[in-house]
C-alpha cells in the first residue's frame, strides 16, 4: 500500500487486517481455508501480536471463524446461513438502490455501464475473483448516490462474510455471459423505474446465491 510522506503512519495490524479483508471480499481464498498467526506473521513480515489483532478483527466481522479448538478459516456457510445473508442483501441493497435512484444522474448510469462492461470481461476469461471485484464496484458505485453510509457499511459486512463462498459460487457456475439483471438495474436507473429497479435488484443479489443450496 502506497503511502504519501505527509501521511500518519499505518499501524501494522491495520495493514494486515486491510489486506487480508480485501483477499476475502474479493472471493481470493477459498471456504475453509485455515490461516495460523505465524503463517500470517511470517507473510506480512510482522509479529504474532499484529496478526493475532487483524485475525480478531476478522472474525468479529464474520470474515473469519474461530472454533473451538482455535482453528481460524474462512467461513464454510450452511444453507441456513446462505438463505439469511441472501435476505440480508435483498433488504439492504434494495434500500440501497432505491434511496440511489433519484441521484442517478447521466453520468452516473454511463459509469456503471463501463464497470459492467468490466464485469463482462472478467466473465468471459473466466476470472472469478475480477468478476467478484468488479460485480461489487458496480453495486457500490450505485449505492454511494443513496447517502447511505451506515446501510452501506452494514451491506458491505455482508459481503465480506460471503467472499469466499462467492467464490465458490462463481467458480461453480462457469458462467458465459454476464447477468441480465445488471442490464435490467440501468434500464431502471435510465427509466426511473423504480418498482422495476427492486425487483431487478432484488433478483440480483439473490439468484445466484441459491444456487448454493443443497
Amino acid at each position: 500500500m502506497l503511502t504519501r510522506p505527509n501521511d500518519p503512519p499505518v499501524a501494522a495490524h491495520d495493514q494486515v487486517y486491510r489486506s487480508l479483508r480485501s483477499r476475502i471480499l474479493h472471493g481470493e481464498m477459498e471456504p475453509g481455508v485455515a490461516l495460523t498467526l505465524r503463517g500470517i506473521g511470517k507473510e506480512f513480515g510482522v509479529s504474532m501480536t499484529p496478526a493475532r489483532e487483524a485475525v480478531r478483527r476478522l472474525v468479529a466481522e464474520g470474515a473469519l471463524t474461530l472454533s473451538a479448538t482455535g482453528r481460524v478459516s474462512t467461513p464454510e456457510l450452511t444453507n441456513e446461513r446462505i438463505e439469511e445473508l441472501a435476505a440480508l442483501r435483498a433488504l439492504l441493497e434494495t434500500e440501497l438502490a432505491t434511496r440511489a435512484l433519484p441521484r442517478a444522474h447521466l453520468a452516473l448510469i454511463e459509469r456503471l455501464t463501463t464497470i459492467n462492461g468490466t464485469v463482462s470481461e472478467a466473465v468471459a476469461k473466466g476470472d472469478s475473483v475480477a468478476y467478484i471485484r468488479r460485480n461489487l464496484e458496480f453495486h457500490r458505485t450505485l449505492y454511494l448516490r443513496a447517502q447511505a453510509p451506515a446501510m452501506l457499511a452494514l451491506a458491505e459486512t455482508v459481503w465480506l462474510q460471503l467472499g469466499p463462498t462467492m467464490r465458490a459460487l462463481y467458480g461453480r457456475m462457469r458462467q458465459g455471459t454476464p447477468p441480465e439483471s445488471h442490464r435490467k438495474i440501468l434500464a431502471a436507473l435510465r427509466a426511473g423505474d423504480e418498482a422495476g429497479l427492486r425487483v431487478a435488484m432484488r433478483t440480483d443479489v439473490t439468484k445466484g446465491l441459491r444456487l448454493l443450496l443443497t
